[in-house]
C-alpha cells in the first residue's frame, strides 16, 4: 500500500501531534505493582461505523470502545496510539476526526502520541495503555453460581439507531438525534469499573450484545446463566419508538458499550451504593447457574429473540 502524498502525510501528522501529541519518551506509565493492560480495536468504514459519520463522531468513538475495553478490566486508562488510513487529502476532516479523539482523551486525562496517516481505505485502529492493580484486574472467569448478573445503563438505543441507518425500520421525525449519539458517543463506563475491585466476580463490555457478551462469561467460567429479560433497563425512548421490538434490539443488539458484571449476592447492597455514587444505573437481571448455557425467562416473550452475538464474518 503506497503512502499519501508527504505533504499530506506531514499536515496529517503535524496537526494530530499538535493536537494530542507528545514523544514516546513522554508516555506514562503503570504506578509500581500495576499490571500494564494493552488494548487494540481497528474499526473500518462500512463494517464498523458508517459512511456518513461525522469525522468528530468517528474520533471519539474510536477512542471510546478501547476505554469500555479497560473498563471491563477494571483498568485506568493512561495513553494511546492512533494509526489511520485515508483515501484522500482532507486536512479538514482530519482536524474534526482530532478534536473528537481529543475531547475523550482530555476527559481521562490521557496522553496520546502523533498518528500514522497512509492511504488506504478508511479505517482507524487505536492502541490503548492502562494500569491496574493486580487485586483489583476484573476477568471473564470469574463468575460462580448464585452471583447475580448487572449491566450498567440502558440498552438497545444504539442497535435500534443501526437498523434505522440502514433501512431495517423507520421513526417518527425528531427522534433519532438521541439514538444517533447513543451510537456514535458511548460512554465507557471507567467510573464504575475501577470501583468494582473485590465486588465483581467476572466482567465484559457490550460491544456485540448482551447474549453473546454474557456468552463470553459464561464459557470462560464453565456456568451457564437466567436472565428474565422483563428487567433489561430500557430507555423510554427505546420503549415508545421500538414497542415489541425494544426487547430483541436490547438482547442481541450491539454498540451499547455498557458493562455487563457478576456479583456474589452479599455485595448486592454494595452494587447498588455503587450506582448511586457514580450516578450511573445499575440493573440485576439474573443468576449464574450451574448448567451451562444462557436461558431468557419469562418463555412468552422469549419467542424470536436472538441468542447469539455479532459476528463480523458470519
Amino acid at each position: 500500500m503506497p503512502p499519501l502524498p508527504a505533504t499530506f502525510v506531514h499536515t496529517a501528522t503535524r496537526t494530530l501531534r499538535d493536537a494530542l501529541g507528545v514523544s514516546p519518551q513522554g508516555m506514562p506509565r503503570p504506578v509500581a505493582g500495576e499490571y500494564l493492560v494493552l488494548c487494540v480495536d481497528a474499526m473500518v468504514e462500512g463494517v464498523h461505523f458508517f459512511p456518513q459519520v461525522a469525522p468528530g463522531d468517528l474520533g471519539y468513538k474510536c477512542l471510546a470502545v478501547n476505554l469500555s475495553d479497560l473498563a471491563a478490566m477494571g483498568a485506568r486508562p493512561l495513553a494511546a496510539t492512533v494509526q489511520l488510513s485515508r483515501p484522500t487529502d482532507d486536512p479538514d476532516w482530519l482536524v474534526e476526526f482530532t478534536r473528537g479523539f481529543h475531547a475523550l482523551a482530555s476527559a481521562w486525562g490521557m496522553v496520546v502520541t502523533e498518528a500514522e496517516v497512509v492511504e488506504g481505505p478508511l479505517a482507524v485502529t487505536v492502541e490503548v495503555m492502562g494500569g491496574v492493580a493486580p487485586q483489583g484486574a476484573l476477568r471473564r472467569d470469574g463468575a460462580r453460581p448464585g452471583d447475580l448478573i448487572h449491566v450498567t445503563g440502558t440498552l438497545g438505543d444504539a442497535a435500534l439507531a443501526v437498523a434505522v441507518l440502514e433501512g431495517r425500520t423507520t421513526l417518527p421525525p425528531g427522534h433519532m438525534a438521541p439514538l444517533e449519539r447513543r451510537l456514535h458517543r458511548p460512554e465507557p463506563r471507567l467510573e464504575v469499573s475501577h470501583v468494582l475491585a473485590g465486588v465483581a466476580s467476572a466482567a465484559i463490555d457490550l460491544s456485540d450484545g448482551l447474549a453473546g457478551d454474557l456468552g463470553h462469561i459464561l464459557d470462560a467460567s464453565g456456568v451457564g446463566a437466567t436472565v428474565d429479560i422483563t428487567t433489561l433497563p430500557l430507555s423510554s425512548q427505546l420503549r415508545a419508538l421500538a414497542g415489541d421490538e425494544a426487547l430483541p434490539y436490547a438482547v442481541g443488539g450491539g454498540d451499547d458499550y455498557e458493562l455487563c458484571f457478576t456479583v456474589p449476592p452479599a455485595r448486592r447492597d454494595t452494587v447498588e451504593r455503587l450506582g448511586l455514587d457514580c450516578g450511573v444505573v445499575i440493573a440485576c437481571i439474573g443468576t449464574i447457574d450451574e448448567t451451562p448455557g444462557l436461558r431468557l425467562v419469562p418463555a412468552d416473550k422469549v419467542a424470536a429473540l436472538p441468542a447469539t452475538a455479532y459476528r463480523h464474518f458470519a
